[in-house]
């Protein structure tokens, strides 16, 4: 069975960090780029970072940069995302996603091919 599962999420302070976790099971995500995406309430859903297949390359969403870190542990089949300094406005639905792609595409601040998806993983941010 094909399945992404996220986890790591929480509640945490302003200021604070998680990392949270994507786990593949049936299938080798070293084959995939992976993306991280987001959806608060009342608000689109946003790619939030990815990392290429080979881990070559990396791509953040500009309100994240320099306070998220995404990264991979093929052995592992699982991809992290840590993010520090969090701000309420982070407070969303995280997911995961294979794309379609070996490297990571962004047309129009859109990050593109997303096509298996986990659960989701909730994150809020709050004092």
């Amino acid at each position: 069975q094909v399945q992404l599962v996220e986890s790591g999420g929480g509640l945490v302070q302003p200021g604070g960090s998680l990392r949270l976790s994507c786990t593949a099971s049936g299938f080798a995500l070293d084959y995939f780029a992976i993306g991280w995406f987001r959806q608060a309430p009342g608000k689109e859903r946003e790619g939030v970072s990815c990392i290429s297949s080979s881990a070559g390359s990396t791509y953040y969403v500009d309100s994240v940069k320099g306070r998220f870190t995404i990264s991979r542990d093929n052995a592992k089949n699982t991809v992290y995302l840590r993010m520090n300094s969090l701000k309420p406005d982070d407070t969303a639905l995280y997911y995961c996603a294979t794309l379609s792609t070996l490297a990571c595409t962004v047309v129009d601040g859109h990050l593109m091919g997303a096509e298996y998806w986990g659960q989701g993983t909730q994150v809020t941010v709050s004092s």
